[in-house]
């Protein structure tokens, strides 16, 4: 009998903490959503001892998606901690306290300058306590890869007997090759079914080496039930494992891996888009399962082959990942019907009557002046309604815009809107692009310098797409933008200032 492997998204938590990746509640929420959709069994919404901010972000993702998803949110092993994990996630349906606490000898000795036996305490300490506010209590031996294995077994063993009802066991640095983590797995699941074979065994792996996604996988053969994984593989340095990676090699492999999951892979690449999307990262064009060449062919031998038989040079179909849905073109005459259609094909949740009314009323009016509304459209038509409306009278907006480009001294002069206020400034720069962002800082009153700005094309080249990142000076957290526009000057303004509005959200979140 096949067994089920419980998958586990930390994309709002382990993958928010690439730099740039800041997503503002109402974004977080729509991947949730999007998650649900997925039906990937756990969702980590967050840390919620962090930051007001994220604490009230794991809550309305418990209000959105608590009642199908099971939700958890990372606690160190302290009080205060387990407590906020408790407070922002006791309403969902199936929650859980997921604690960590290092097990490696550099962990125990340089980041806590404990004894060994007094690190363990904490965590059986920590696990206790969990045990009197929820039934369901997860415990990381963080570093896992690099501990002693004795040391590490008699953690997991005093945590499972204190009432940790899963072990999850991180290769947190990506040190770990793949036969040797499967044989780390594999001793340990073996005394662990001898202490309570109810207790779910996890792993969590990073990709420094690039071998996430194999090592997760022979954890699984060697007895591993649950993956934690990322979509697209966001996560600090190199990444996590990329959960479309591990799903599909699961699902490609059956037989071999002997297991299967309850993913609905025909959402995998409407997930990953999204993702990408709300968090300005682009995912690379070779990307396993996701990438735009995925499925592409371009040698003459392949496409021979494909045209006889697509066996001959595909292991599974683009249909298996949602990559062959079709894209209608919407018009202004094209219906409600049909644009919601599109809206939640593209992985949104088209809200309540009265929101959906004005979307549609913003569709008909871009429609009305491009004609033609493709998926890229779409998208960002929703983005920019969902973030005016999370907060409509305190983000900054482009009203009009003046560059002038010349080899002497390019200049811009701006006028934004916050709310009823309309700001104005103008500048210099090096070039346009230079000019115009220097006329936008001059205005928002933010102190922040450019990190990086890339300019690409849409609709067969006839619109632009700005793509910027910002550093706050005083803290140097990073914010990205994205913005598209048939003027590209437009495109990047929009762009640094839908950077620029992430700050201020997250200012209002603090």
């Amino acid at each position: 009998m096949s067994r089920n492997i419980i998958i586990f998204d930390t994309t709002l938590r382990d993958g928010e903490q690439v730099p740039g990746a800041k997503l503002n509640i109402q974004q977080k929420v729509e991947i949730a959503q999007q998650l649900k959709r997925l039906k990937v069994d756990i969702i980590e919404a967050g840390f919620p001892a962090s930051s007001e901010g994220d604490f009230r972000a794991v809550q309305e993702i418990v209000r959105s998606v608590g009642d199908s998803v099971s939700i958890t949110a990372l606690a160190r092993a302290v009080k205060s901690d387990i407590e906020a994990v408790y407070e922002s996630i006791k309403l969902a349906q199936n929650p859980l306290i997921h604690i960590v606490l290092g097990t490696s000898n550099i962990h125990v000795e340089k980041k806590f300058n404990r004894s060994k036996d007094a690190v363990l305490q904490m965590g059986v300490d920590a696990v206790k306590y969990a045990k009197t506010l929820m039934p369901q209590v997860q415990y990381s031996t963080e570093d896992a890869s690099r501990s002693d294995f004795e040391y590490l077994w008699k953690t997991i063993d005093a945590v499972v007997k204190a009432g940790a009802t899963m072990i999850n066991v991180p290769d947190t640095v990506g040190y770990a090759v793949p036969e040797e983590f499967g044989d780390l797995i594999r001793r340990i699941n073996e005394r662990l079914k001898n202490v309570d074979d109810r207790v779910v065994l996890s792993v969590h792996c990073h990709n420094d080496l690039g071998l996430a996604t194999a090592n997760t996988l022979q954890a699984i053969k060697n007895g591993a039930d649950k993956a934690e994984c990322t979509i697209n593989g966001l996560g600090e340095r190199a990444g996590n494992a990329s959960l479309e990676e591990v799903v599909m090699g699961i699902k490609v492999r059956e037989n071999y891996m002997g297991c299967s999951t309850g993913v609905n892979t025909s959402e995998l690449l409407r997930t990953s888009r999204l993702v990408s999307h709300l968090t300005g990262l682009d995912v690379q064009v070779n990307k396993a399962i996701t990438g735009d060449n995925a499925f592409a062919h371009s040698s003459g031998i392949h496409q021979d082959g494909l045209l006889k038989d697509k066996q001959v040079y595909e292991i599974m179909s683009p249909a298996d990942v949602g990559a062959e849905s079709m894209e209608l073109i919407l018009t202004a005459r094209s219906g409600r019907h049909a644009f919601k259609n599109a809206v939640e094909r593209l992985g949104f949740d088209k809200g309540g009557d009265d929101d959906f009314e004005a979307l549609f009323g913003k569709f008909l009016a871009l429609a009305d002046a491009k004609k033609e509304v493709y998926d890229h459209d779409v998208f960002d038509l929703v983005l920019e309604h969902r973030s005016m409306a999370s907060s409509p009278k305190q983000l900054f907006e482009l009203d009009t815009f003046e560059v002038i480009s010349n080899d002497r001294c390019p200049t811009a002069t701006v006028a934004l809107r916050k709310g009823d206020e309309r700001l104005t400034g103008n500048s210099a720069g090096e070039g346009p692009i230079d000019a115009l962002y220097s006329a936008i800082r001059a205005v928002i009153d933010l102190d922040v310098e450019l990190k990086d700005y890339k300019i690409g094309s849409l609709s067969r080249g006839k619109e632009a797409v700005g793509r910027v990142s910002i550093r706050l000076e005083h803290d140097g957290k990073t914010y990205a933008g994205r913005a598209m526009d048939k003027d590209i000057i437009r495109a990047s303004g929009i762009a640094f200032l839908n950077a620029v509005n992430g700050v201020v959200l997250d200012m209002q979140e603090q």
